[in-house]
Order: structure tokens, then C-alpha cells, then sequence
């Protein structure tokens, strides 16, 4: 079961990277496509918005299918969008190719966790989660800053290691994923998904997580820009930059579940936020400097992503019994925040140039 477990979570990594690792090369991106920072960032708009719109569709259009065809299909449509990515010519056909690997990873993504579910004993279910889900938070510390790296020459040299990530994940899925529990036939249609946000506590969380993701995302996927005069535009120092903030992520993702339990999500989300939103204000200062960038590094994604662990916990507390349903809408809000942030991110420095756009965010 380990090893299986392993091989979601390798699908995992490739798809938290993927979504993540465009903040690293936007502005290789705009340059070799002849197109504004503003523009490119438009490419994390486009997968984080199909993500999100194709998720529970997909769900529900597949709920029937054998788990193991919904893996691989939805890794190999995964795989061939970052490929189609890395050969696109111009600027309009990255955007197309974003939808298409957007499209496997939102079939993909869910039925891995569902599969991590069927694989283990009750017992074992929270760990084995962990497990498959640690891939996303996994790719945030070393598959972004792996992926700058790696691109600071040719960002299409980025997406080729999306593609291989992916491929090697669906190799091994192939061979040894074989004999999972068949789908219940009481699986949740696209009507039964939605028929939560009847409830008007849940949009307002939802409202919340989505709100929550426009702040944080409209810095961190234009985050080039705004340290670049710290940086120098020098593609190392970007790469430790995104190293620390990955790491800063994961301690602030596993720090603030404990926290959560021993202090309760309100305390959590209000002190979060109320962090969050001063290193925003405070980082057209940090800027001017590599030290001040790190501690911007460390402070905003761990208080941030504290606060993403209340957000979750307070949405599935509104209605236990249906928590699978209230965290799939809560990953719709968090993808449509994600979506919203690159117009967001890009309006905010047309209008207020490349120092101060972090300024909205903070408000």
C-alpha cells in the first residue's frame, strides 16, 4: 500500500508543481513570447480557473468509472498539456495548452484522494491522505524552486520536467496500481455537489477562502516582480527565495493544523490574516534587500498557510457529516481566489507600478 501511496502522491507533486512554478518564470515567459509580466501571469489565471470549474463536473462525470482508468486518464491528458506547453509557439496557444493539463489535473487530483481512502484501513485514512496530499505541499518547497531553477535559461525546459514528473508517475500508476475497490454507485452527482451553498454559512467560507487566495496569490505569482530589487533578476537568488518560501509553507500548513486543535480556527484565521496583511504592507521596504526579501520569505507563507488550515477546518466544522462535499467546494473557492489573483496581481501593478502593488493586497 506504501509504495502505491507514493505514486499518487509523485502525480501530486507534478500537478503542485505545475499549478505553482509559473510565479518562477513568468518573466522568462513574457520575454521570449513578447508579451507584459501582466499577460503571463494570465497563464496561472487559466488553470486555476479550469481547474476549478472542470473539478466537480469532471467528478461527477466520472464518479462511475474504474479508479484506475480516471488516474491515468486524467495524468495522461495532464502530462500531454505541459508537453503541448513546452512546444507552444505563441502566447494564445500556451493559454489553450494551460486548459488542457488544467482539465488532468482536476480529474486527476480528486480521484487520488478518494483512492488514498479505498487503499487504506479507516484507521489509517488521515495518514494515508497525508500522504497523497503531501505531494501538493511537497512540490511548493522543492519542485517550484526546482522548476525556477531549472528554467532560468529556457522556461520551456520548466514544463519538460512537469512532463516527466508526470510521466514517471504514470508509469508506475500503470504497472502497479491494479485491483482498487470499484467506485460506490451512490456516488454524488454535479446537483448534489453544489446543493451546500444552499446554506448561506457555507458561501460566506467559501467567500472567504476565495478572498483569502485573490491576497495571497496576487503577490506570490507576480512575487519575480516585486523582489527584483532584491534579487537583481538573478535567477539563484529567486530560486532560494522560492526555496524558503516553500519550506516556510510547509511548517506554517503543519504548524497551524496543531494550532487549529489547541486554539480554534477564528483565533488562527484572524491572527493569520492580520500577519499576512502587514509583511504585505511592509514588503515594498523588505524589498530593497536579500535579507529583507528571506524574512518575507518566512513570515508571509507561514503565517499564510496557518490561516489555509483554519479556512479548511471551518468549512468542514459547519457540517461533519458532509465534509467531503464542503472541502471539494472549499477547493473550488481556493482555485477560483488563484484564478482571480493573476488579473488581481496584474491590475494592482499597472496601477500602482512594481513596488507598491502589495499594497492591495495588504488592504
Amino acid at each position: 500500500m506504501r509504495l502505491r501511496l507514493l505514486l499518487l502522491a509523485l502525480g501530486t507533486f507534478a500537478v503542485g508543481t505545475d499549478s505553482m512554478v509559473m510565479a518562477g518564470i513568468l518573466g522568462r515567459i513574457a520575454g521570449d513570447l513578447d508579451v507584459s509580466v501582466q499577460s503571463a501571469g494570465q497563464l496561472v489565471t487559466v488553470f486555476a480557473l479550469s481547474y476549478a470549474l472542470l473539478a466537480p463536473v469532471l467528478a461527477a462525470a466520472t464518479a462511475h468509472w474504474p479508479r484506475r482508468g480516471a488516474l491515468l486518464t486524467g495524468l495522461t491528458v495532464f502530462t500531454a498539456g505541459n508537453a503541448l506547453s513546452a512546444l507552444a509557439p505563441t502566447y494564445p496557444l500556451l493559454l489553450a495548452t494551460r486548459v488542457l493539463a488544467a482539465a488532468g489535473a482536476a480529474l486527476y487530483t480528486p480521484t487520488a484522494t478518494a483512492t488514498a481512502t479505498a487503499l487504506a484501513p479507516p484507521e489509517r485514512r488521515g495518514r494515508a491522505l497525508a500522504t497523497v496530499l503531501g505531494g501538493l505541499t511537497v512540490a511548493t518547497a522543492l519542485g517550484v524552486p526546482a522548476g525556477t531553477y531549472v528554467g532560468r535559461a529556457d522556461w520551456r525546459l520548466t514544463m519538460w520536467l512537469v512532463v516527466v514528473l508526470g510521466g514517471l508517475a504514470l508509469a508506475g500508476l500503470g504497472l502497479l496500481l491494479r485491483g482498487l475497490p470499484t467506485p460506490s454507485a451512490a456516488a454524488p452527482g454535479l446537483r448534489d455537489r453544489v446543493a451546500p451553498l444552499r446554506d448561506r454559512r457555507v458561501v460566506g467560507a467559501a467567500g472567504t477562502t476565495f478572498l483569502f487566495f485573490v491576497t495571497f496569490n496576487s503577490v506570490y505569482i507576480y512575487l519575480a516582480t516585486a523582489l527584483r530589487p532584491a534579487t537583481g533578476g538573478d535567477s539563484g537568488r529567486l530560486t532560494l527565495v522560492m526555496l524558503v518560501v516553500g519550506l516556510a509553507s510547509v511548517a506554517g500548513n503543519w504548524l497551524g493544523g496543531r494550532t487549529v486543535d489547541r486554539l480554534g480556527a477564528r483565533r488562527v484565521l484572524l491572527t493569520g490574516a492580520a500577519v499576512t496583511a502587514l509583511v504585505f504592507a511592509a514588503l515594498p521596504w523588505l524589498d530593497r534587500s536579500m535579507p529583507g526579501a528571506l524574512a518575507y520569505a518566512v513570515v508571509a507563507p507561514f503565517a499564510g498557510w496557518a490561516a489555509a488550515v483554519a479556512l479548511t477546518h471551518r468549512m468542514a466544522s459547519l457540517d461533519p457529516a458532509s465534509a467531503p462535499l464542503l472541502l471539494s467546494l472549499n477547493s473550488s473557492a481556493l482555485y477560483l481566489g488563484v484564478a482571480a489573483a493573476g488579473g488581481t496581481g496584474g491590475l494592482a501593478i499597472t496601477l500602482l507600478g512594481e513596488r507598491w502593488f502589495p499594497l492591495a493586497a495588504a488592504l
